[in-house]
């Protein structure tokens, strides 16, 4: 069996190391020079979550699988408070599917419930808020009839959710 002298393999990771992270500091932004006297800088006020952008800028949807992306995408940009990203966790706290009739603009015409999970059922409100919070979603008028389309969304425990549609 090999000898590995373990005192100089930890120089050289720890040299390794340094020089990693002397090279890290050295991308970081310049800092501005801080007398004295001046005050100690406060933290920015945090922003307000802004709406998404109106949907008449995006670009027409291809198809429906590819409009069902955009409003998942849409109703994780308009719930970020509510949402996490990351992998889905096991097992899940509830499975909610909703059914959305939209109108040609995109705007939301109704929401019904397909699925009510056994236990928590507050999250099927939760769902219909995120919608309402979400849309107008984009025009439709373009795609075949009916104008409408189902969402399953996925809750974990701490009653945050992630479109079926964006879990990997």
């Amino acid at each position: 069996m090999p000898y590995i002298d373990c005192a100089s393999w930890r120089a050289h990771a720890c040299r390794a190391i340094a020089l990693l992270s002397l090279g890290l500091v050295a991308c970081a932004p310049p800092r501005p020079p801080v007398s004295p006297s001046s005050p100690v800088p406060s933290a920015p006020p945090l922003a307000t979550p802004r709406p998404p952008a109106p949907s008449a800028q995006l670009p027409r949807a291809r198809s429906w699988d590819d409009y069902k992306l955009r409003a998942a995408q849409r109703l994780v940009a308009a719930n970020p408070a509510t949402t996490y990203s990351g992998p889905t966790p096991d097992p899940l706290l509830a499975i909610p599917v909703l059914e959305v009739d939209l109108n040609a603009d995109g705007s939301v015409q109704r929401i019904s419930v397909q699925r009510t999970p056994s236990q928590a059922k507050d999250t099927v409100q939760i769902a219909i808020d995120a919608i309402k919070r979400a849309a107008p979603f984009g025009d439709v008028s373009h795609l075949p009839k009916p104008w409408r389309y189902s969402e399953v969304f996925l809750f974990d425990d701490n009653r945050r959710f992630k479109p079926r549609v964006l879990d990997n």
